[in-house]
């Protein structure tokens, strides 16, 4: 009889030849658990997902009660759900009053789909400009923002009309011209191995758009709710984006995503034509009522609050001749060692010590420290010393 992994290499499509492949029976918290009972710390959070941790009880209460009630209904837009509008209700009610307006989807590459059609739609124009390094989901229409040619190459023709930018470069701006739609932009660029705006890169990027009436597009999907130490990245940079997307820690473990914008640009997917944008899943209702919980937890416990002080306590704690730098923002940290064949060798050796992290798509030799934002100082202390000897 064939046993799970053998099954899950045999059936499961795979995207690498080496695929982590651990066994996971239960998470909790920051831990995960394999079929032996091993115990493994989560510095990942699913790519930025669990930022409260594996199965919150206020979101195991939430998608319980939601469960006895209903879940799928019909196509997003069409009937009142009250999830979906409590979700949305509570989301506005935190954001600046320019944010009136949310469509939900499944997923952070859905809403990337989704604003790109929206900021066309809205301005008539064809061109979107992206940066290069960037990454945005992997689907058409996002992979096509993705701003490194040997991971979309293979998928060519994508969409047309797709230009791409330096990232901290003022001059370049220059290119965004009154035929753009949009810029679509990270405020802080994940994959890229976590890379700041520097000399207010975002706010001559704000005012150049503003000069040419094209839309600015932040992909808030793996910075937002909480994550940098703010709700959202750009209240850190004193920048409102015209529409921004969001996903990944939105939903406490359940899939969801969204884009935000004003009620002026929204209200575009109505005509011309109807029906402008549709999703059958998008908002579902279980996911809604998790998202809804996992943001109170974020706010009524004050837990946004203390990220920057732990993102300190890692930085106090990882010292090691092998460490060459530590950058980035509240809890979306990259660590910097050699090469990348001394980064594998640590994260094997970080597992069998039972904890987990991983390193970026388009820079390889630095790894990501993205745990729960509800991490206790003990736990910060138990993971930097696991880190260490794995180094050592």
């Amino acid at each position: 009889m064939s046993t799970l992994r053998q099954l899950f290499l045999k059936h499961i499509a795979q995207t690498s030849e080496s695929p982590l492949a651990l066994e996971i029976e239960k998470a909790e918290g920051i831990y995960m658990y394999d079929k032996s009972g091993k115990s493994y710390i989560d510095l990942i959070s699913g790519v930025s997902v669990s930022n409260i941790g594996h199965r919150h009880p206020k979101v195991i209460e939430a998608v319980k009660n939601q469960l006895d009630k209903y879940m799928h209904l019909m196509v997003y837009g069409e009937y009142i759900q009250s999830p979906q509008v409590k979700l949305a209700e509570k989301i506005i009610s935190i954001l600046p009053s320019v944010y009136e307006s949310i469509y939900f989807v499944n997923s952070g590459s859905e809403a990337i789909e989704g604003a790109m059609k929206l900021a066309k739609r809205y301005t008539g124009r064809t061109e979107i400009i992206a940066f290069n390094n960037a990454y945005h989901g992997s689907t058409h229409g996002a992979l096509s923002l993705l701003g490194n040619e040997f991971f979309k190459n293979s998928f060519r023709p994508l969409l047309p009309d797709i230009n791409f930018i330096n990232f901290n470069n003022e001059a370049d701006l220059e290119r965004i011209t009154q035929r753009t739609a949009c810029v679509v932009i990270e405020p802080i660029q994940g994959e890229a191995g976590i890379i700041l705006p520097e000399n207010n890169f975002l706010i001559k990027l704000r005012n150049r758009c503003n000069e040419t009436g094209t839309l600015l597009v932040f992909d808030e999907i793996q910075t937002g709710f909480g994550r940098t130490g703010k709700l959202f990245a750009f209240e850190h940079f004193n920048v409102l984006p015209d529409i921004f997307t969001i996903a990944k820690g939105m939903g406490g473990g359940m899939p969801i995503g969204g884009f935000v914008s004003s009620n002026k640009i929204m209200q575009v997917f109505k005509t011309n034509p109807v029906l402008g944008h549709i999703t059958t899943f998008g908002g579902h209702p279980v996911s809604a009522a998790a998202a809804l919980a996992s943001l109170n937890v974020l706010i009524d416990e004050n837990i946004i609050e203390d990220v920057e002080r732990k993102s300190n306590l890692f930085k106090k704690y990882l010292i090691h001749k092998e460490i060459k730098s530590i950058r980035g923002k509240g809890l979306f940290l990259a660590v910097e060692l050699q090469n990348f064949d001394f980064l594998l060798q640590a994260l094997n050796k970080s597992i069998d010590l039972g904890l987990v992290f991983d390193w970026f798509i388009f820079s390889d030799k630095h790894f990501r420290i993205a745990p729960p934002l509800n991490i206790t100082d003990a736990e910060i202390k138990k993971s930097c010393d696991i880190i260490i000897k794995a180094l050592n």
